[in-house]
């Protein structure tokens, strides 16, 4: 029998746990036609919460209802695509494109000179009016009265912001047409919240904000008994609640601990249940398995001072006072502070009571005191590295020139 948990990164599980809401909250707003808020929206959340599976599932949802679906991440070049998908590999050509230019007095009499915008402006400009002909043309082929164009764009950026502006701006452009068209874009909290607050594209701060974060415990133990059925094993009552108990409510860990149950009860010979000795060797290669697939990324994409802000709180079995983390890094409480807030801000951390935080990413404090030692070994290079620098500043070497010498 085929496993049917599918720890990969953007893979859509069998069941989606805990985010119908959102699902629901879109199809009105394709039920409630051109304009309707719900249609441009943005999902963020930490590493392995599933924004990817979320765009999944909203594409899926309008393919379903006819619509024309492209999915995108925004990297270089994302915006060709979308045209080129939109126009079935034909590159859209607009007959005239009229570009907003300015007229300079000169000192010269009845003289006159004319600027563009520069170079960067002309390009979005261009790459916005071609986009809106791409999805309007597409929309033209439709019958508008059922059908329309979503757009899906992952792993939004600020190293991709023009393109993100010339598809934000023909959107919009779309949107005031009253277009059957719908945008919905995602990516880590940081990372959607430079672009939303872009001056450019300020009409993407009005889009509906889906923030993802734990699942009810409840539906994840229901999700696992009947996924676990459905497939043609049976768990008892101890089995799931192991189960569920380990994910913490974190989604990319139900499909890790199922997933690895799974398995070693197909290893041990269980080919019809999962056992108690299963369940438990499965949870065990899941926690692993998150250091490598989460854990490892997030922490490596911090700074060097939010790296040791987290390996200071690692120190505790609970929730850490800041006051006892600002004197671990050797840092006053308002230096510190900072980097609480970008670990609050990045969904790593939370506030756990007045003064004290807590991780928000299950299993990280194990993670990092097994890390440890090799994290404190890179500092203190890093400390000794700056103190040698210092210390040329202060005592450089006297060099003789060459031929100096009598």
């Amino acid at each position: 029998m085929p496993n049917p948990f599918k720890p990969t990164a953007g893979k859509t599980p069998p069941v989606l746990v805990g985010r119908q809401n959102i699902l629901e909250d879109f199809r009105f707003a394709l039920t409630d036609g051109p304009g309707a808020p719900g249609r441009l929206r943005y999902i963020t959340g930490p590493r392995g919460v599933g924004k990817t599976v979320m765009l999944n599932a909203i594409g899926n949802y309008a393919r379903n209802l006819g619509w024309t679906v492209i999915d995108q991440t925004a990297e270089r070049g994302f915006a060709e695509g979308i045209i080129q998908a939109l126009s079935d590999h034909r590159s859209v050509q607009p007959n005239a494109i009229t570009l907003p230019s300015a007229s300079i007095a000169t000192p010269v009499l009845g003289a006159e000179a004319t600027v563009n915008l520069g170079k960067v402006e002309l390009r979005r400009l261009e790459k916005a009016h071609n986009l809106r002909l791409a999805i309007g043309a597409k929309l033209d082929s439709l019958d508008e009265s059922r059908q329309g164009v979503l757009i899906t764009l992952d792993e939004v950026q600020m190293t991709s912001i023009e393109e993100i502006r010339s598809l934000a701006i023909g959107v919009q452009h779309l949107i005031r047409e009253d277009r059957n068209v719908a945008f919905v874009f995602a990516g880590l909290p940081s990372m959607v919240e430079e672009v939303i607050n872009d001056k450019v594209i300020t009409f993407l701060r009005r889009a509906e904000k889906d923030h993802l974060g734990s699942v009810d415990l409840r539906e994840i133990w229901i999700a696992f008994e009947q996924t676990i059925s459905q497939y043609g094993k049976r768990a008892d009552y101890q089995v799931l609640n192991e189960l569920t108990q380990a994910t913490n409510g974190y989604p990319f860990m139900i499909q890790l601990v199922g997933y690895w149950a799974w398995r070693y009860a197909d290893v041990n010979g269980h080919d019809d249940r999962i056992t108690v000795d299963d369940a438990e060797q499965g949870i065990r290669r899941a926690k692993l398995k998150l250091g490598d697939m989460v854990h490892a990324p997030a922490f490596d994409g911090l700074s060097a001072m939010a790296k040791d802000y987290l390996i200071a709180m690692s120190q505790d079995d609970g929730p850490s006072r800041t006051a006892d983390i600002a004197r671990r890094i050797e840092r006053n409480a308002q230096f510190a502070s900072v980097y609480r807030a970008q670990l609050i801000e990045e969904d790593i951390i939370e506030p756990a009571g007045y003064g004290y935080v807590d991780f928000k990413i299950p299993y990280l404090r194990d993670y990092l005191k097994e890390h440890a030692a090799h994290h404190q070994m890179k500092m203190t290079i890093r400390n000794m590295l700056r103190e040698g620098e210092s210390l040329k500043e202060l005592n450089p070497k006297k060099t003789e020139p060459r031929g100096s010498e009598s």
